[in-house]
């Protein structure tokens, strides 16, 4: 296993409703660190953040370098919390990616997530 630190900041904006989600959102994220480049994606959202019980799911497609090696990757989240209590699963989609990023299999690890939005994030892969 090999890992990479990378970081990203993340821009959303808020999309049309659709059908068993509360909210849906766009997002773009740009990447810095040992993962360079870009990605989109959409979000959607569910339940009541305010009493502290929610989630979402989100997928984007991440084109770049990661590592050195240039190509793209469709990575997916799915995040809940319970009681305020959050937890994450951050995967690169197997079978997802193209050019020197074929074949490339792991997950993702947030960090530290900064005032300013920035996000710190460990690639493990596998």
């Amino acid at each position: 296993m090999t890992s990479h630190t990378a970081s990203f900041t993340v821009q959303m904006a808020p999309g049309a409703p659709i059908d068993g989600a509360a909210d849906r959102f766009s997002l773009t994220k740009t990447w810095t660190g040992e993962a360079e480049g870009t990605s989109r994606g959409t979000m959607l959202t569910a339940g009541d953040p305010e009493t502290g019980s929610a989630g979402y799911i989100a997928s984007e497609l991440f084109e770049g370098s990661l590592g050195g090696r240039t190509g793209t990757l469709a990575l997916q989240q799915l995040g809940t919390m319970t009681g305020g209590a959050p937890a994450l699963q951050y995967v690169i989609v197997p079978g997802s990616g193209t050019g020197d990023l074929a074949g490339t299999t792991g997950t993702l690890e947030i960090g530290e997530i900064h005032d300013d939005g920035r996000h710190e994030v460990r690639f493990t892969l596998g």
